[in-house]
């Protein structure tokens, strides 16, 4: 059965670049349960969450799906004061995605993104590939071709 490309696998088509798609059953999954269905070390699977920022810009965070993003940190790492969590009822018309099944490849507008430094330590990350029910795996190398990424600690310490 041939499976129907998103925003995400066309773009990593077009760059040429490697990577594999998995698909999980059950809908919208906690991160957690995605990894675990995929078979995967939760530290490798990244959650994509969108942010707007004192500015009113908008920016894309990347933390593996068992952490939290730490928004002061997130701050810092973008230059805002303070950011805060986009309302879920604005990120279909801003992204082009629902809740769930946000890619950071692919979106309707290229934000800043930062993904959690510790995916440099992942030799595959896995993110959503744009559907609820599809992740992408690839190399960071070939994430970072599609997306400008920048590396940085934006997890919360855990408690």
């Amino acid at each position: 059965m041939k499976q129907e490309k998103t925003n995400a696998m066309r773009q990593l088509d077009r760059e040429k670049l490697p990577y594999q798609v998995h698909s999980y059953a059950g809908g919208a999954l906690s991160g957690t349960e995605v990894a675990r269905a995929l078979g995967q070390d939760a530290a490798c699977v990244f959650k994509t969450l969108v942010t707007v920022g004192r500015t009113g810009g908008h920016y894309v965070f990347m933390v593996p799906v068992a952490q939290e993003l730490d928004l002061k940190k997130a701050a810092c790492a973008v230059g805002e004061k303070s950011v805060a969590m986009l309302p879920q009822k604005e990120l279909l018309p801003l992204t082009g995605y629902v809740h769930g099944g946000c890619s950071p490849i692919g979106m309707k507008k290229q934000f800043p993104t930062v993904i959690d430094a510790t995916a440099a330590d992942c030799e595959r990350v896995f993110f959503s590939a744009g559907r609820i029910g599809l992740q992408i795996e690839t190399a960071l190398q070939s994430l970072e071709q599609v997306v400008p990424l920048r590396c940085c600690d934006i997890t919360a310490e855990a408690s």
